[in-house]
C-alpha cells in the first residue's frame, strides 16, 4: 500500500465539552442556548455514525454520571468541585478538578478521540489543556464574549480579565474558532485578535420538534383562550435579557394580553434576585393579572408555548446569537428582537417579524400593537420565518458543515503527523489544502 494513509475501521470519536452547560438541563437555565447546541450537535453526530461524548460538569450528588442521549451519544458528567451549582463567574478555579477527572474518565473508559470541541470559554480552557497532551485537533464555539458582553455593565466581574486571556488563546491557538453570526467574527477580529482561523457556522433547529404544531392545538394543551392574545418571553431572568424594557411597554398597551415568560433558574441565586425584581415591577405597574411567571419548562413542552404565542418577544440588551428567535420562527410565530448582536442576522426586518432599538418600551409597545392590529399580515411574517429557518438553519445541515469541518482538521493532523514521522512526503501543495 506503499505511503498511503489508511483510515481505522471504526466510528470517529468527538469529545465536545461543556463545563457549564449539561445538554439535559431545562430551558431557562443559564446557559440555555448553548445547552440545546451541544446537544443537538451531539444528537446529529451521531446520527452520522460518529461517537460523541459530552463532557460536563455534576451539579448535583444524585445525578448519573453517564446518560445515554442516543445510540453513539453520551453526557458524562464530571465531579469538579462541589456536586452544586455554581455561578459561571466562579468556576474557573474548578477547571483543573475538571481536567483531572477527565484523564480519570478516560483512563478508566480506554476511548481515544481524535478531537475536541469545546463550548465557552470555561471549556475552551479545559480543551486547550488536553489539546496540549493529546496532540489532537481542537474547536472552540464561543457562545459569546466577554469583553462585548462587559460593555453593558458598570461594574465587570473580577473574572473578566482572565476571561479575556482565555478567549484571546481559543483564537490564536486552536485549529478553528467557529463564530454563530458575522456579528461575532467582527467583535473577535476588532476586541480579541486578528490572528487564529474563525468559520461563521449558525445555531442549527430541530425544525420537526418546533413547527410540527397547531396553534389551536397548542393553546388547547395549555388552556389558554383562543381568542387571547398571547406575548411570549422565553429565556433567563438576567438584566441584560430585557424583560424590564418588555413589562415597561406592556404596560401602556390599550388592548387585553396575556403575557407568559418561560424561563429562570431557581437554583441561581443572581436569577433569582432578577426575577423578584420583575415581578415587583410587574406589581407596580399593574399587569399582575396579564403576566404569567411559567418557570422552566422541558423541551418537550416548549413547542407548545412557541406555537401558541401571536409573537415572541425578544428584547435583549446583548445576543450573540438569538436561538429564541429560531425557535419561535420554526413553529410560525413572528419575532419581535432587539437590533443586538446575532439577532440582525437571524431575524429579517418586516420579513419574519420586525427588529428595534434595544432599551425603548415605547417602539417595542408600538410594535406589539402592529401585532394586534394587522394580524393577518403577521402571520404572513410566521410562515416566511417558519420557511427561512428551514432553508438556513436545519440541523442536519448545520451538523453536516461541523462534521465536515472535523474531517478536514483531522485530516490535516493526521498528514501533518505522517509527515513528522516521515511516513510520507508530500508536496507542500498538498499539505496546504488539507490544512486549507
Amino acid at each position: 500500500m506503499g505511503n498511503s494513509i489508511v483510515a481505522p475501521n471504526r466510528r470517529p470519536s468527538y469529545a465536545l465539552i461543556a463545563v457549564d452547560s449539561d445538554p439535559t438541563a431545562e430551558i431557562g437555565k443559564v446557559g440555555g442556548s448553548q445547552n440545546v447546541y451541544v446537544r443537538e450537535l451531539g444528537l446529529g453526530l451521531a446520527r452520522r455514525g460518529c461517537q460523541v461524548d459530552i463532557f460536563t460538569r455534576r451539579e448535583h450528588p444524585e445525578q448519573e454520571e453517564i446518560v445515554e442521549n442516543s445510540p453513539g451519544c453520551r453526557t458524562i458528567r464530571l465531579t469538579a468541585g462541589p456536586a452544586k451549582f455554581i455561578p459561571r463567574d466562579e468556576l474557573f478555579e474548578h477547571l483543573p478538578a475538571f481536567v483531572d477527572a477527565w484523564w480519570l474518565f478516560q483512563l478508566r473508559s480506554g476511548r481515544n478521540y481524535t478531537l475536541i470541541h469545546s463550548n465557552y470559554w470555561l471549556s475552551g480552557w479545559v480543551g486547550l489543556r488536553l489539546k496540549s497532551h493529546l496532540g489532537i485537533p481542537q474547536v472552540h464555539t464561543y457562545h459569546s464574549v466577554g469583553v462585548v458582553k462587559y460593555q453593558s455593565m458598570a461594574k465587570p466581574p473580577a473574572i473578566a480579565v482572565t476571561r479575556h486571556l482565555v478567549e484571546t488563546a481559543c483564537l490564536t491557538s486552536t485549529d478553528c474558532a467557529i463564530s454563530t453570526s458575522p456579528q461575532e467574527v467582527a467583535d473577535l477580529r476588532q476586541l480579541i485578535s486578528d490572528r487564529g482561523r474563525v468559520r461563521v457556522i449558525p445555531y442549527a433547529i430541530n425544525t420537526s420538534h418546533f413547527g410540527s404544531i397547531a396553534r389551536t392545538v397548542a393553546r388547547e394543551h395549555l388552556k389558554i383562550a383562543t381568542d387571547e392574545k398571547l406575548i411570549l418571553y422565553v429565556g433567563r431572568f438576567d438584566r441584560r435579557k430585557g424583560i424590564e424594557t418588555l413589562i415597561k411597554a406592556c404596560a401602556t398597551l390599550t388592548k387585553p394580553f396575556r403575557l407568559y415568560l418561560v424561563g429562570g433558574d431557581r437554583t441561581s441565586e443572581e436569577e433569582c434576585q432578577e426575577r423578584q425584581r420583575i415581578q415587583d415591577l410587574v406589581t407596580e405597574l399593574g399587569l399582575e393579572d396579564a403576566t404569567v411567571f411559567v418557570g422552566q419548562v422541558a423541551q418537550t413542552e416548549l413547542p407548545f408555548y412557541y406555537a401558541a404565542a401571536n409573537v415572541c418577544v425578544i428584547p435583549s440588551d446583548y445576543e450573540p446569537f438569538g436561538l429564541v428567535a429560531l425557535e419561535a420562527m420554526a413553529a410560525g410565530t413572528p419575532v419581535i428582537a432587539s437590533i443586538v448582536g446575532g439577532l440582525k442576522y437571524t431575524v429579517i426586518h418586516r420579513e419574519t417579524g420586525m427588529l428595534i432599538p434595544p432599551n425603548e418600551p415605547t417602539a417595542l409597545a408600538a410594535a406589539i400593537t402592529e401585532v394586534f392590529d394587522d394580524p393577518w399580515q403577521w402571520e404572513a411574517y410566521g410562515q416566511a420565518g417558519r420557511q427561512w429557518v428551514r432553508d438556513n438553519f436545519s440541523a442536519a445541515e448545520i451538523v453536516a458543515e461541523i462534521h465536515s469541518l472535523y474531517q478536514s482538521l483531522t485530516l490535516a493532523e493526521s498528514v501533518q503527523s505522517a509527515c513528522d514521522t516521515q511516513k510520507l512526503n508530500p508536496s507542500l501543495k498538498l499539505v496546504s489544502r488539507f490544512i486549507e
